[in-house]
């Protein structure tokens, strides 16, 4: 790798100064031709969005920052994600420029109500400058060119400005909100920020829990997406039984699809074969994949506009479900059918977990795992069948594979289902391989289920539907991509 820093690397460069040099390097180089583009398709959703933020805060500058570049190790940073509610607001998305920020200044007396929007980031700096060069960070000779002002702006919908011209914009006093956490060199630059509390965050986390129709269409793109992952898995998995890392084997066929087909992984994906699938969140897919075990793939394509996917299919390494994994699977697939036969607008939110719970509890009683009735395990100062399930049934997603975070509590556990909301239905069984309580048989067997739902006017549709999930599909599906 070349190498390339944000940091100071004074005592190892190697990059000419002399005049000579200088002046070489900066002649000779041909002009770029820019076209004026049409505005992307999210563009048009994002204004609608910050006309509604901007309606809740009346008279308030309201301050949207990107974030900026995160170190790894020493000189080399982590990949840019701009900050969700940036792009929620911008619709700028995989391409959008790290250290750029949108304020919306609240109109001037005699301009009307409302806000004006302008979005701040870093411009070419041209090639006449020492930053082409000799700034590993952000110098075009290093990263690469970045767009114009007058790109950005038609492409956005937006007003530009150069980030320059940002600490005076911020400046002056007013009454002043800021997305915290994103960028705190942008947070301590905001004259009047109020102090108590992240609001802004909070009412855009409540503003995302309804998806518009540009969001639904990119949750489905990158389910597609996730599908395709899949299939590449399946295809994968007779390597995968070959190699002593096998689940990384996996990681990494799933890992190839998200950059090819979109931006990145949603999040870190859990490729759990055996006993590892009873651990809820592993991610360091460094076990074996052994025929007749089981294996749990977590995973989510993250496309280009930065929404994410969020899917669990548990697979047959071998290709069949054994009786006893089948009667687990079945058993956690009617726990996740039962959950999704109750959604609809106008439910409470945490009803969803609750319709799941009903038959997670009702199976391990009948399998004489409680001490009590699955009626008495139900009761809240009980839930003796969470032991197996520890983890709750939903959560929203989008922009975030756990969206919406900041939302008030009345907004999204106990808050009421609505039309246009987008979550997981995931209900699992995890037996760890050391649990004493269950009958040895069942240890080391851990199943979920996870699919992304669509709240419809009268019901829910099954975003990821099309992914087979009865023991039988799955059976089929490795089959007919095996035979390919």
């Amino acid at each position: 790798m070349t190498e390339s820093t944000t940091q100071a690397t004074t005592n190892r460069s190697t990059t000419p100064t002399g005049s000579a040099f200088t002046e070489q390097i900066q002649q000779g180089w041909a002009e770029r031709p820019e076209s004026t583009p049409e505005p992307r398709e999210a563009a048009a959703f994002a204004a609608e969005r910050r006309a509604r933020i901007s309606a809740m805060h009346p008279g308030v500058r309201l301050v949207v920052p990107a974030g900026s570049l995160k170190v790894r190790s020493n000189d080399t940073d982590y990949p840019f994600r701009a900050h969700p509610d940036f792009t929620y607001l911008t619709g700028w998305g995989s391409d959008a420029e790290p250290d750029s920020v949108l304020v919306l200044e609240p109109m001037r007396e005699g301009e009307g109500d409302g806000h004006r929007a302008t979005l701040y980031f870093r411009g070419p700096a041209g090639r006449g400058t020492t930053e082409f060069y000799a700034n590993p960070a952000i110098g075009e000779f290093w990263v690469g060119p970045r767009p114009s002002l007058s790109h950005v702006a038609a492409d956005l919908g937006l007003a530009t400005a150069d980030l320059g011209e940002l600490e005076a914009a911020l400046s002056t006093e007013a009454d002043a909100l800021v997305v915290t956490g994103a960028d705190a060199a942008v947070e301590a630059m905001v004259a009047g920020a109020n102090p108590d509390g992240d609001m802004l965050a909070r009412d855009l986390s409540e503003l995302r829990l309804v998806k518009d129709a540009f969001e639904i269409a990119e949750v489905q793109a990158a389910v597609d997406a996730t599908a395709r992952g899949f299939d590449d898995v399946i295809a994968d998995l007779a390597e995968a039984t070959r190699h002593a890392r096998g689940e990384r084997v996996v990681e990494g066929a799933f890992h190839r699809r998200a950059r090819l087909d979109g931006n990145a992984v949603g999040y870190d994906t859990i490729a759990a074969s055996g006993h590892h699938a009873c651990y809820l969140h592993w991610t360091r897919n460094d076990g074996e994949v052994r025929e007749g075990d089981l294996i749990l793939l977590d995973a989510g394509v993250e496309v280009d506009s930065l929404y994410t996917a969020d899917i669990t299919r548990t697979l047959p390494i071998s290709g069949e479900f054994t009786e006893l994994q089948r009667r687990v699977y079945e058993a956690v697939r009617e726990a996740a059918d039962a959950a999704f036969a109750i959604v609809r607008p106008g439910i409470v939110f945490k009803e969803v977990h609750a319709a799941a719970m009903e038959v997670i509890a009702a199976k391990t009683a009948e399998w004489g795992l409680l001490p009590i009735s699955a009626e008495q395990s139900l009761e809240p100062d009980q839930q003796l069948h969470r032991r197996w399930m520890v983890h709750g049934t939903s959560h929203h997603l989008g922009l975030d594979v756990h969206d919406c975070a900041a939302a008030r509590r009345d907004f999204y556990h106990d808050g009421i289902v609505r039309e246009g909301m987008v979550f997981t239905i995931e209900p699992g069984l995890y037996f760890q391989a050391d649990d004493l309580t269950v009958p040895e048989e069942l240890r080391g067997i851990g199943v979920r289920i996870e699919d992304d739902i669509l709240v419809t006017a009268d019901g829910a549709v099954n975003l990821s539907g099309a992914i087979p999930r009865t023991a039988d599909e799955v059976e089929a599906w490795m089959r007919e991509i095996r035979s390919r």
